[in-house]
């Protein structure tokens, strides 16, 4: 069965970094698209990032609100996906979810439970 589970969470100053993972299993990880979603308190969903599926790099997207803070990345070989998250903001207090990629328009059909990050001045 399909697994998503993220992991490095937790509460940081504004300014400061955090390392975001998910480690996937059961399908295979190096075809498919993988992204990062967040969920700030009381609000909707909002697009992070997005990686295709190349295998020793990749093209990566970012949101407006997130581009030239976080880097998306992924490591093929250990199925693991990870958010590099620099000069964080208030704003970027939300639970973070990565999603597994399906079909050509860009669907997720698949989503970890999440892991929250807390951002405080």
């Amino acid at each position: 069965q399909v697994q998503l589970v993220e992991s490095g969470g937790g509460l940081v100053h504004t300014g400061g970094s955090l390392r975001l993972s998910c480690a996937a299993s059961g399908f295979t990880f190096n075809s498919h698209w993988m992204y990062w979603v967040r969920q700030a308190p009381g609000k909707g969903l909002e697009w992070v990032s997005a990686i295709n599926t190349g295998g020793g790099g990749g093209s990566t997207y970012y949101a407006d609100s997130v581009k030239g803070r976080f880097t998306i990345s992924r490591d093929n070989a250990k199925n693991t996906l990870y958010l590099q998250m620099n000069s964080l903001k208030s704003e970027d207090t939300a639970v973070y979810y990565c999603a597994k990629g399906v079909g050509y328009y860009h669907g997720m059909d698949y989503w970890g439970k999440g892991t929250l990050v807390t951002v405080s001045s």
